[in-house]
């Protein structure tokens, strides 16, 4: 991964970047992402959750800018809402951030972002590891769960990590996370 490169806030929120950067006081901090099982976990989850979109009542969004403070932006892989998005960055708590780790995460840096996601008032946090197909819960109240099935409440969403594999086994050679 390369080093963060330093930017005031107007130049990060007026360029356009390719993958999307985070902004963290005043750094740019690229993303790991773009491996087959990142992209497909991230694409099932959306897909899941937005198929129960009416149900619950909620808004999902892949790769959405969130602010989580005046000079901290995050993207977390899938964000899910209760109401619709105004502008192009959220700037309200979501319900949800879901991340997806690649192999170049760091517990610090997934831990920092956990941090700032609850510091803004984020109900849920889920982090799920491709390849060694675990996920955690993680909720306001400090509680970290290793579970099968990814859960809220209010509303309760359940996500079972099994299923996921699944149908990520059905476009993606196992073993995930190797590279060529």
């Amino acid at each position: 991964m390369a080093r963060a490169t330093l930017v005031s806030l107007d130049e990060y929120l007026s360029t356009v970047y390719d993958p999307d950067c985070e902004y963290v006081d005043g750094e740019l901090v690229e993303r790991n992402m773009g491996e087959a099982d990142h992209s497909g976990i991230q694409m099932i989850i959306a897909a899941q959750l937005y198929n129960q979109r009416r149900t619950y009542g909620i808004f999902v969004f892949p790769e959405l800018r969130v602010q989580v403070a005046a000079r901290r932006f995050r993207i977390p892989d899938v964000t899910v809402t209760m109401h619709k998005v105004r502008g192009g960055i959220l700037r309200e708590p979501p319900f949800l951030c879901i991340e997806i780790l690649s192999p170049q995460d760091r517990a610090s840096r997934v831990e920092s972002k956990i941090d700032d996601y609850f510091a803004f008032g984020v109900k849920h946090v889920w982090v799920i590891d491709p390849r060694t197909r675990k996920g955690w819960s993680y909720t306001r109240d400090g509680t970290r769960e290793p579970t099968e099935v990814l859960t809220t409440s209010d509303p309760h969403l359940a996500l079972s990590l099994k299923e996921v594999f699944e149908a990520l086994s059905e476009d993606v050679e196992e073993p995930f996370g190797t590279t060529d």
